[in-house]
């Protein structure tokens, strides 16, 4: 790029910068209405609303601490590891990780406490990007360094990071074509916001070579972090438990099912039923507080969020509790994974963390956000479309187990050293 455009582009960032930090400083009457609105519908908790305006909920605690941003469950999950990591190659640390999500958040505090330091590590919701709020809490937690997680880009919160000299990453950086064309006539603003990042890890090539065509200027590191995750814990008297109320029954599992795809899994199981008459369809949504809502769409069966078990008489049991999936994985049972169905949004969700179970596992056409995952899976991933696809694929599955397309924690992708070499370079950040 001449020098001419660098200039007019960085001028067009800057003016873009401002003027979002205009249109933000207008907007708190309207961001507390919101956020009232969410505590009504369980999106936010009480003690969150203080610190989305960037009031913290504890003291800061003496000496260096590392800052770690997770949007929700997902991004929390594929953290975990990295916040091992920073805990034991720095015993005098702190680290504060913040969510946008209370599900996110809860997730943190089942997780924490089996780790060694955990004491460590400090929990708050994140600001929202309102400039006095952003620089409130930047300035009551004064982070040595700064990593947020996949794809949370706020102007504000960047430009109150540079101005206080705290070096940014971003990890398991991702960037869709749509999401890089929806920028349109203000990719200067983007490109201003990825050149604040010291250091980037990206999720894959291809996620790396947009960053690049978005702004950002040092790409060290391309692997996917949720590779790095240690499996989902699964309780072993939970799972006894739930053992011996399926009764040995056949069962599949629908997992981070996502609005707009449940009807056609339900579908599903009408026709499985045709052929396999004692099979039991588990509903795992994304969001648990969508399970009343499922539970309507599919008359009423059991909720396990009601601390309810499915008798030989229901059909569908509705698993809508937090942190509880990888007992259900466990079974060992086809999964079908959720968010890639025609009819939702789309993306996809993990589908090493089944893989390492050793189910057999079906997906839609939506997978854009786990590509390589899939990729690495190759055939060892069924492709479904409709209701009927997936009936039939259950069907094969529960009939001729030994068949299937199931994988094993040997043969699905692992890199338990990312997360050191992750949590290192976030540490040097802090260094410089």
């Amino acid at each position: 790029m001449k020098r001419r455009d660098m200039t007019g582009a960085r001028l067009c960032g800057a003016v873009l910068a401002a003027g979002w930090w205009g249109v933000a400083s207008l907007l708190p009457p309207v961001l507390r209405l919101n956020l009232s609105r969410r505590l009504k519908r369980g999106r936010e908790i009480p003690a969150s609303l203080p610190q989305r305006r960037g009031i913290a909920g504890m003291s800061r605690p003496h000496g260096p601490l590392v800052w770690l941003h997770a949007a929700s469950v997902g991004e929390s999950i594929a953290v975990l590891p990295v916040i091992s990591q920073l805990l034991a190659a720095r015993p005098f640390h702190h680290i504060l990780i913040t969510t946008g999500t209370v599900t996110g958040a809860e997730i943190l505090h089942a997780r924490l406490p089996g780790m060694d330091g955990h004491e460590r590590v400090l929990h708050q919701f994140a600001p929202l990007d309102v400039p006095h709020w952003v620089t409130r809490f930047v300035d009551f937690w004064r982070p040595d360094a700064a990593a947020l997680v996949e794809s949370e880009l706020w102007p504000n919160l960047f430009a109150t990071c540079r101005r206080r000299r705290i070096p940014l990453a971003l990890l398991n950086g991702r960037l869709s074509d749509r999401s890089l064309a929806r920028w349109g006539k203000a990719r200067c603003l983007l490109a201003r916001m990825l050149s604040t990042f010291t250091w980037v890890m990206a999720r894959s090539p291809e996620d790396a070579r947009r960053l690049r065509q978005g702004g950002a200027r040092r790409i060290d590191l391309i692997a996917d972090l949720k590779e790095a995750a240690t499996p989902l814990p699964c309780d072993p008297a939970q799972l006894e438990l739930i053992r011996r109320h399926l009764g040995g029954r056949p069962v599949w599992v629908a997992a981070s099912t996502h609005p707009g795809e449940e009807a056609e899994i339900i579908a599903a199981s009408a026709i499985i039923r045709q052929a396999v008459p004692d099979v039991l369809t588990i509903i795992i949504p994304r969001h648990p507080e969508r399970g009343a809502d499922i539970a309507a769409l599919a008359d009423y069966p059991p909720r396990r969020a009601a601390g309810r078990f499915p008798t030989t008489r229901d059909r569908i049991w509705i698993c809508d509790t937090l942190g509880e999936t990888g007992l259900f994985y466990a079974l060992g049972a086809p999964v079908f994974m959720g968010n890639s169905l025609s009819g939702c949004t789309g993306g996809g969700h993990n589908p090493v963390e089944p893989a390492r179970a050793g189910c057999p596992i079906a997906t839609g056409p939506k997978t854009g956000n786990f590509r390589q995952a899939y990729a690495r899976l190759g055939d060892r991933v069924h492709n479904v479309h409709t209701a009927r696809d997936i009936a039939r694929w259950v069907i094969t599955q529960l009939r001729h187990p030994d068949r299937g397309s199931g994988t094993s924690p040997d043969t699905a992708p692992s890199n338990p050293d990312m997360a050191r070499q992750v949590a290192l370079a976030i540490l040097a950040l802090g260094q410089r």
